[in-house]
């Protein structure tokens, strides 16, 4: 399947684009720069450089495209949600173009990352159908997925994938709990008593590898490992496999606000989220946790941060 991916140096991206390779799909990725797009090549892709903020750079090449697969985030300062809103109008309009191939052509499709934060906070298990109550950060994706959702017809599918805590790799959440407590001090936003809903970043590629193979698939999924680990959890699994134990300090959300604004209150979130339209296509994470693979999970941290 000809795929147009964004976001592929990016942390969700750059898995989806390992996993879409892998299942033989042709992709196309966009790019900023000639660097970017070497480091694409040799991943297997088609590199595109373009921007999200300026959708002619790229609908040339996305008109090429069989389905579109939307993992960036501009966060610079020219960026943020207007600006995916137009990238993802580009994309749609781009999946709608008239149809070559017959009857017996396969479906275009769209899949728009969002992510678990659009629940707000969930202390009973959420599943794809429960209400959203977006936190301030998330508080953009309600509309964003409604457009891609609404984009659906007769020869196209639409897809919004909501990823938990990703981990993995040097990045991340989980990656920047592996980085505070190796230089000796972990900061908790609250009691460390919430829940995150976290999912491994190659599990959550072969997510997106299964949607883009499935006729079928169409809609919302939520992808998360359903581990249900608090963040003092994660904490404590890491504890052991340092060299020194790390300090831990419970930093009050006011002063968390006062010094990261929104973000704090997306650290503190307690969330429990189950993936049951993701496990009915027969999507299985192959981990579990962070803290049953804490020692794993810190070398893969160790090897990606050199």
């Amino acid at each position: 399947m000809r795929t147009f991916l964004t976001g592929a140096t990016g942390y969700v991206g750059g898995a989806v684009l390992d996993a879409l390779v892998r299942a033989g799909h042709d992709v196309t990725a966009l790019v900023r720069t000639n660097e970017k797009a070497k480091r694409v090549a040799k991943r297997g892709a088609h590199p595109v450089i373009g921007n999200l903020a300026d959708p002619e750079s790229f609908r040339g090449a996305a008109e090429a495209q069989d389905g579109y697969v939307h993992a960036a985030f501009d966060y610079s300062a020219n960026g943020g949600p207007a600006v995916e809103r137009a990238a993802l109008e580009a994309l749609i309009a781009a999946a709608r173009r008239p149809r070559t191939g017959g009857a017996n052509a396969h479906k275009r499709f769209v899949i728009y990352t969002s992510g678990v934060w659009i629940l707000g906070k969930t202390p009973e298990p959420a599943s794809e159908d429960a209400p959203i109550n977006p936190i301030a950060l998330a508080s953009f994706r309600p509309a964003h997925e409604q457009l891609v959702l609404d984009a659906a017809g007769e020869h196209l599918r639409t897809m919004v994938v909501r990823p938990g805590v990703v981990y993995g790799g040097a990045t991340g959440l989980v990656g920047d709990l592996f980085k505070s407590a190796s230089n000796g001090l972990v900061r908790v936003i609250g009691d460390g008593n919430n829940h995150w809903p976290c999912v491994y970043d190659r599990d959550l590629a072969d997510l997106y590898a299964r949607l883009v193979g499935r006729e079928d698939a169409s809609g919302i999924y939520h992808a998360n490992d359903e581990g249900d680990e608090r963040v003092n959890d994660i904490v404590d699994a890491i504890k052991p496999y340092l060299p020194v134990k790390p300090d831990v300090r419970y930093v009050p959300i006011d002063e968390a606000r006062s010094k990261m604004g929104a973000y704090a209150d997306a650290l503190a979130l307690d969330q429990i989220v189950r993936s049951p339209r993701a496990r009915a296509l027969g999507w299985t994470p192959t981990l579990h946790s962070v803290g049953g693979n804490a020692a794993r999970l810190l070398d893969e941290w160790r090897a990606a941060r050199n």
